[in-house]
This record gives structure tokens, sequence and C-alpha cells, in this order.
């Protein structure tokens, strides 16, 4: 059961039309995403990394910069500590690349997920101080190393913080922190993500050694594709990052990045921002979850296409098997909340002893898509339990989960994701507390979407669909626009694919416009919900192609099939009633 709702946001949308040379659907579709004013919306339209913001306003850019040029200088050894994800990665490689661009004596190195956990610790420092190393640059973490920067002083090494986490009370005494977050940044855009941080550093750093700003680009697309990676709004400077980056990671020359490419069998396609996200990123990702992140970091910068093409098979294998794992604990999670009656919990706690600790977070999100609940998986780790949530809009989960907080060695999180660590005996104390002490209504479990465009599918041009894609890179705070139709009569359907994944309708609206549409959702699902609304026989009739009284509404993106030389258009279903 889902609740429809068309967004009802106004705007003088033939005067927008008119001024940009848009559809009036076109225009509707940029309000519905809060670009206002001729500015905003020719920048949303139009924008090119000569819209970006000057890399100097980032507070304490040019101290960075300043402390590197004479690290350089002298020839100080440089580590970079990166973080064991996509974003935390690119940050690295960007770095590294951009530092020994600048004849740095640089290395990286990435905290292990499973023994060391996120971001800069004692053991790093106390190892990279063991190993001459003299400053420490952070990329995508530190902002909240405190101890951890002040243990760095007493040894006397230098430590410099570039990340993009919420700024806490207490900032690390570092020598300097580059981070949009902080309170007294006056840098304008505050969503960046810790490569898109390090982008900037390293724009700043290359302008003081007088290299051309060109050559700056190469970073483009690996700070666009962790911008996507890392799930950051698209909105701002990171949707033209976003745009500038996938132009050149369509063309990469990065030998590594091709090699994953062909990989994952992208090579003749147009890569976008669904692929970082769904095919590529999750392989960067798939290292630092299952094996070590510098087997990714290693693929980025890799010069020989042989070697590069063996490692990212590698990691492609990597990603599969995680896949696996995660279909595995899925229906696993599933499987115990239906046979322990835990699917009337308002919210689920589930625990899972064999499962990787590293795919909690990815089965909370599977568990949490069916059931629209808030969903915590815990499994063991070495000391104790350790899990990942995952929420929804109306449940505030860090906020939550804080009323109990005696009951965790340690946790973290922000409204709609969470970790934390808890002894083995507080399992069911913990599910307890936040059963009984949620203000959760049966109302706030019923998914809502919302609705861009009530549009007939009579509507539908191919002028349209090629403005449409203007609107792209689609992703969180950009979304992909959504058009819905009532009551389309089912002329036919049959099921494609060679896992039969696949539903092929053809359809018809109230006013004859005949279209063909996928879905490729649970195919069970959808002939069950027919069945039970029309009937085995009419459903049947659909089968055969014949005269029925099938009809459904749907919610969907159009698009154009081209098929030997011909053009017709499609319609791709998200939802249906």
């Amino acid at each position: 059961m889902e609740k429809w709702v068309v967004s009802a946001k106004r705007a003088d949308f033939q005067a927008i039309a008119e001024k940009f040379g848009i559809d009036q659907v076109t225009a509707r579709l940029i309000r519905n995403r809060d670009i206002v004013g001729e500015p905003e919306i020719r920048k949303y339209l139009y924008g090119t990394k000569e819209d970006f913001y000057d890399p100097h306003l980032l507070k304490d850019a040019d101290k960075l910069v300043e402390i590197l040029m004479s690290k350089i200088k002298e020839q100080k050894k440089i580590r970079i500590i990166g973080d064991y994800d996509i974003d935390g990665v690119n940050a690295s490689y960007i770095l590294l690349r951009g530092l020994r661009r600048c004849h740095a004596n640089a290395d990286v190195e990435i905290p292990d997920r499973m023994k060391d956990g996120y971001g800069i610790n004692e053991h790093l420092i106390r190892y990279a101080y063991e190993e001459g190393v003299d400053t420490i640059l952070t990329c995508d973490n530190g902002i909240a190393a405190v101890e951890q920067t002040k243990l760095a002083k007493s040894l006397g090494m230098t430590i410099l913080i570039t990340d993009h986490h919420e700024v806490q009370e207490e900032v690390p005494p570092a020598d300097a922190v580059v981070n949009p977050r902080q309170a007294d940044c006056p840098y304008p855009f505050k969503h960046l993500c810790g490569a898109a941080v390090a982008y900037k550093v390293i724009c700043c750093l290359y302008e003081a050694y007088g290299i051309p700003k060109e050559e700056t680009e190469e970073f483009l697309e690996f700070a666009g594709f962790a911008t996507v990676g890392d799930v950051m709004d698209l909105i701002g400077e990171n949707r033209i990052l976003v745009k500038e980056g996938l132009k050149r990671l369509n063309h990469t020359q990065n030998v590594g990045m091709a090699s994953l490419i062909r990989a994952c069998g992208l090579e003749e396609k147009e890569i976008k921002s669904y692929h970082i996200g769904f095919v590529l990123g999750p392989c960067i990702n798939a290292g630092g979850r299952l094996d070590t992140a510098k087997r990714s970091l290693n693929l980025l910068l890799q010069k020989d296409r042989a070697k590069a093409d063996v490692m990212a098979a590698e990691l492609k294998t990597l990603n599969d098997e995680r896949k696996d794992m995660t279909q595995t604990g899925a229906e696993e999670a599933i499987e115990w909340i239906e046979k322990e009656g835990r699917s009337q919990d308002k919210v689920l706690v589930v625990y899972l002893p064999d499962c990787h600790e590293s795919l909690a977070g990815i089965i909370a999100g599977r568990i949490r898509e069916r059931y629209n609940k808030p969903v915590f998986v815990l499994t063991d780790s070495i000391d104790g339990v350790k899990g990942s949530g995952r929420s929804i809009e109306a449940y505030s989960m860090f906020e939550e989960m804080s009323k109990c907080k005696e009951l965790y060695t340690k946790y973290g999180g922000h409204p709609m994701a969470a970790g934390l660590s808890l002894p083995k005996e507080n399992v069911e104390k913990f599910r307890t507390f936040l059963n009984e002490h949620t203000t959760l209504t049966e109302e706030d479990f019923i998914p809502k979407i919302t609705i861009d465009v009530p549009m007939p599918i009579g509507y539908v041009t191919e002028h349209l669909i090629e403005e449409l894609s203007v609107l792209e890179p689609f992703g969180k705070g950009n979304e992909k626009p959504l058009f819905a139709e009532k009551n389309l009569n089912i002329l036919s359907m049959r099921i494609l694919g060679k896992n039969r994944n696949t539903l092929k309708m053809q359809v018809r609206s109230q006013h004859g416009t005949v279209m063909d549409a996928l879905y490729f959702g649970d195919i069970e699902q959808i002939l069950t919900y027919i069945m039970q609304k029309h009937g085995e026989s009419e459903t049947e009739k659909c089968f055969q192609g014949q005269e029925n009284a099938v009809t459904l509404s749907f919610i969907y993106y159009p698009s154009v099939n081209e098929y030997r030389g011909r053009k017709s258009f499609q319609m791709i279903i998200s939802h249906y009633c």
C-alpha cells in the first residue's frame, strides 16, 4: 500500500518556459526541485565548471597549502590517511596524485574497516611516527579526531585535516582544518564530499605552484564519482561537479578506471550517475567491505592495462560475492522477522550473528525497503555486537537511539542512518526500549510517493524526452522525475528476460494513445495484484492479447526505444495501483 501525492509547488510556469525556451513540464520539474529565480534556473540548466566557487574561500585552505609547500620543499615525509569507502578512496587518489605532481614525498594509508574502524586512530599515528612520517594529511575523516590529533602533535608531527562530515563541538587542534561545514568557513556551499574538498585543496596547491588550471580537470571525474557514490545531494555545485565529472569519465584517461568500466561491461554505454551508484561504485566499495580499500586505490593508480584488467576483474568478483552475501543476509533477516512474528514491531531489530559486519547497513536498507520501518541489523564482532541502522522520514534514528545510550559501547549517526556497538546481553534490551518508547503510528509506515506531474502519455514527444535529459544527473536531491497517468488499459503483456524479471505491456490511455510499458520490479507481486483486482480470466486475456477490462494507474518515466532504426516511445514503470 502506497500513498500517492502530487507536488503542488506554484510558479508562473509559462513565463519560465518562455524565458528559457523549455516546455512547461520542464519548468514545473525545476520548481519542484526548489530552483527559483533566473540565476539559479540558468545555473541548473546550463551550469559549467566556470560556476564553481573559489576554492580559496575554504577556511584554512591557503594555510594548509602554505604548510604543504614548506614540507614539499624540505622533502618531509607526508602520509595521507583516507577512508575505506568510495569517497575516501577517491579523495586519497586525488591528494596523492596532486601532491606527487608537486614532487612531494607522499604515500597513503587507508584504515582497515574491521581492524581499525573508521578514520584516523592511535595505531595509525604511532605507525606513521615509527616510519618517520613528518606530516599527516587526512581526507574524508579527521574532523572528530580530537584526541588523535593531540597525540600526533605531542609526537611532534604536523597534522592537516580535510573532511566534510559534521563538525563536533570541539574542533581538533590541527595545524590546518579544511571543512566547508565549519561555522566560520565562508565557503558558500556546505555539501561537498571528501573527494570534492580534496579536489579544491589541489586546485589551490596547483595555483600556488603555477601549474596550469587545466591540469586539475583530471580530478573532476573522481570528485564527481565520489559525490554520487557517497550519496551527496545533487544540488548546486555538486550537480555541476557530477555533470563535468561524467563528461570526463565517459572518456577517461585513467587506466584503472577504464579497466573497471570494461569489467562491468559498460564500455559501449554512456555512463550516467546510475552506473556510478549501482555498478561501478559498489566495485570500488567492495574492496573496503570484504578485503582492503587499498585494492581499489591501487587500481586507480595502476598504469599497466593488463595488470589493471586483472585488478578490476578481482574487484568485480568481490562485488559479486558481496551481492550474494547481501541477498543471503536479507533473506535470513526476513525469514527471522516473519518466523518470530516481529513484522508487527514498529522498530525492527534483527540480530544476524554470522552476517559480515560491513554488510549490515546494506541489509538494513533492503529490509527497510520491504517493511518501510526503521531497521537495525546487528552482527557479532570481535568485541561484542556491532550494527547499522537505516531509517524512514518519520523516525529520527540518531535522536531516538540516544535515549538509551547507556546500552552502547559506541554509537553515532544522523536522522536516516546510524552505527552502534553494544554488549550481546543488551540486544534484547535495545529492541524492547526502542519499541516501547517510539511514537511511530501505522500512518508513518505507508510509503509516500510524490508525483511531479500527472501527464497523459499522449503528451510525450521525442523533444520532451531529450529536454528531460538536461535535468540530469539524477540522484539524491535531484531525483528522476515521476509522471503519472490513471486508468490505462492493458492491451497485452508478456514476461521477458532469462530470469523472467521484466514485464512488458502494451497500454492504451483513455484518449486512445497506445504505448509500450516496461516494469522491472517484483513480477509475481504485480501479477498477483492484477489477478486480485480483475480476476484470473481477465489477466489471462492480457497475456493472450485479447480485449479485456484490466486497467491500472502507473507512475512512470518516458524513454525512447530504438530497434532496427525505428524509434518508439515507452514508459518505464516505477509504481502501479
